[in-house]
């Protein structure tokens, strides 16, 4: 199941999509918050959202997965 990451350690400050959204590569699917700076966190791959794996306000590490796609 391939998944989006985030790319740095900061709180989810924003998700931009929901399960059973289409995706492109390049579409922002969360907003990270990181010493004071919002952080877009873009998909490597399209695909379907099959599920969240994270919630706003929650804190997470790099490499954290955010989304999982079909």
């Amino acid at each position: 199941m391939p998944t989006v990451d985030a790319h740095i350690t900061g709180t989810v400050w924003k998700i931009e999509c929901k399960v059973g959204d289409t995706i492109a590569e390049g579409d922002t699917v969360a907003i990270l918050e990181s010493m004071k700076m919002e952080m877009p966190v873009e998909a490597e791959q399209g695909g379907t959202v099959t599920k969240l794996l994270c919630e706003e306000g929650q804190s997470i590490n790099e490499g954290d997965p955010i989304v999982a796609l079909e």
